[in-house]
């Protein structure tokens, strides 16, 4: 299964607009796509509940897994989002 680490560039980390805007471009994968923080079981990347369970702030690394046709593609676009202020 491809994976790839992300750091969080949000200000906020993933709370409310930016964890909005993750979820909008992890729905419009056409593969599922889980993320986990640490050594933390992986989650559903498409929840809300889930990626404020994970506490993420800025700075800190989660790791965003897929499998399927597209994967590499959809890990991709989800890693430089994350990887983008999305605050400014």
């Amino acid at each position: 299964m491809p994976s790839v680490d992300a750091t969080i560039a949000s200000s906020a980390g993933l709370h409310a607009r930016p964890a909005s805007i993750f979820i909008d471009a992890v729905k419009k994968q056409s593969v599922p796509v889980t993320i986990a923080k640490g050594d933390g079981r992986p989650a559903d990347a498409s929840s809300i509940l889930s990626l404020m369970a994970l506490g993420a702030g800025k700075g800190d690394v989660v790791t965003l897994a897929a499998e399927g046709e597209g994967a590499d593609e959809a890990l991709a676009e989800l890693k430089a989002l994350l990887e983008t202020d999305l605050d400014a």
